[in-house]
Formats: structure tokens, sequence, C-alpha cells
């Protein structure tokens, strides 16, 4: 299940905000932009130019699925002009910090224009199990961004929020749209040209969590997860047995584990199966500064390299 704010916390971040100072304008006015995520932050960071400041409460590394807000939190949506939020059900939290934080921002949807893909969910650990068998239930699957052609909505949503809220920096962000747009159909071409010098029987990979759906649709890959899309459930047992014996008919060639979660799980299907243990993907989060997948362009072509090499057995 997803963690909620409690009442406690709620209150103490409405008095966190009530009682600090107003924020210190900045000498260079830049904008003041909030995003949950780091991913949504790097297209933010890149359209605003140096016309924007932008803060991401979800850090590199962080999982928006189970992400607990602070006081801090609150603080920089108070001072916010602009609040970016991917939706889709990702940030079960988000509408309680908004109305904790008082903030009078905007809040732009990010996946406007995305077309949601549905998927199925887990069963909650614990659950008791239905008399007889019930349909599954389906989910949104939030992780649009695995997409690029999606990325791309993400970066125009963004630039037309940035007009709005800025109208005199127009100019600098239409071109540092038009110049992020170029280099994202470029990498768009890169990725799709990787896949199809492979065999589509070779496309097949297990992670550790289902974030990859859009990212598989795009580009003809069978990602399959032990996981359901929300990284606090966990994989029965019986699941894991399924996996196990199904990498071994269908000669899966690598499993990987992603940067935002617990990686034992995929490090004992590996063993058990003899499958090459793929590497580091990353999924929710982008990695810190100094790491592989610091923005959203090197994170596609971070995993994108590993993924193709694991289905070349090379």
């Amino acid at each position: 299940m997803r963690k909620f704010i409690s009442r406690g916390l709620l209150l103490g971040l409405a008095a966190a905000v009530a009682f600090a100072a107003p924020p210190a304008e900045a000498a260079d006015q830049k904008l003041p932009v909030v995003a949950t995520i780091s991913i949504i932050a790097d297209f933010a960071a890149v359209v605003g130019g140096d016309r924007v400041a932008v803060t991401s409460l979800v850090g590199p590394n962080g999982d928006a699925h189970v992400y607990d807000p602070t006081p801090a939190d609150a603080k920089s949506l108070a001072g916010a002009k602009l609040v970016l939020v991917n939706g889709l059900g990702l940030e079960g939290w988000m509408d309680k910090l908004i109305k904790a934080s008082g903030t009078k921002a905007p809040i732009l949807v990010a996946t406007k224009g995305v077309a949601p893909r549905q998927m199925e969910a887990e069963e909650e650990a614990g659950a008791p199990k239905p008399a007889k068998p019930e349909a599954p239930k389906l989910i949104t699957d939030p992780h649009a961004w695995q997409s690029i052609a999606n990325a791309k909505l993400y970066v125009s949503n963004i630039h037309d929020a940035f007009v709005a809220a800025d109208p005199d920096g127009k100019a600098s962000y239409d071109a540092n749209t038009d110049a992020y747009l170029a280099k994202l159909t470029d990498l768009e071409g890169r990725v799709k040209a990787a896949f199809v010098a492979l065999p589509e029987s070779q496309r097949r990979v297990i992670t550790t969590h289902d974030a990859f759906g859009y990212y598989g649709a795009a580009y003809g890959i069978d990602f399959i997860a032990p996981q359901g899309i929300s990284t606090d459930s966990e994989a029965t047992a019986k699941r894991v047995g399924q996996l196990i014996k199904q990498i071994r008919s269908e000669k899966i060639r690598a499993v990987f584990i992603e940067n935002m979660t617990d990686g034992r799980l995929i490090n004992r299907i590996a063993k058990e199966t003899g499958v090459k243990l793929g590497g580091e993907l990353f999924s929710d989060a982008l990695s810190p500064a100094n790491g592989p997948a610091a923005t959203y362009i090197s994170m596609i072509e971070h995993n994108t390299k590993l993924l193709t090499a694991a289905m070349a057995g090379s």
C-alpha cells in the first residue's frame, strides 16, 4: 500500500508554512518551480534554462510511489510560482501536500495528452483470496516518460506552462524547447535502431519493478516483473516460482535490478536460473549528478545500452 500523510504531519506541515519567513526573492528573479520527481525537474531545467530555479521533491534514486513529504517540501510549494506533477496516479501524497502548503501556484500535470497504458495490479500482501477467480484489476501505469514520444509531450506542456507564468521569457523558452526536442528526436531514432537490430525472440528481460511498459510498447521489448506497479508490493513465492520456470523454458537472457528497489529478489532469481544479471536500470528517478543517468537523455542511453548488450548476449 502507498504511504499517506498522517494528520499530525499535515498539521506540522501547515504550521511550518504558517510560521516560516517569506521566501527571499532571488537576486536574478528566477521563476521558482517545484517538480515532484527528478525526471520532470530535468525537463524543466532544460526548458527553463537560466530563467528558472527548479526544486525536485523526490530526488535522485528516490521512489515517488512511497515518498513521505516533509515540512521543507511544504515550504518549497508555498514559495513556488509553478508546480509540475506527473499525474496518472504516481504521486498519491501530492494533493494533501498541496493543501497543507497553502500554495497558490498553478499545478501543471505534465502528462497532459499522453495516452495512458493500463496494467494489471498486484495483489496486496496478506490480502484474502477470493472464493472464485476474478478478472485482474487494472490500474493506470504512471511511468509515461519511459517512451521518448511521451517525453516530448512532457517538454511541450512544461514549455507552455513556463510561457504562461513568465511571458517575457517566451523567446528563451521557445529556443530551449526546440533544441531539446531535436535532441529527443535524435535519441528516439537511435533507440529504435538499436532494438530493431536484435531478433524479436531475444527482446525479453526480467526487472524488479514493472516500470517499463511504455518503453516496451514503444521499442518492442517484453518486460516481465515479479512486482506490480507499486514498489512497496511483495512478490509471492508462487509468482517467483513461475518466473523461474518461465526464464528457463523461454531462455530469457538477462534480469535487471533498478536504482530505487531492493535487488535481493532479482539476485536470487539470477542465481537460481543461472541467467546473467544485466546491471542497474533507472526507471522512476535519475542518478545523482556523478552517476550514469544524471539527465533524462543519459538515463535512456544508459538503459538502452545495458538492455541491448544483455539481449545480444554480450
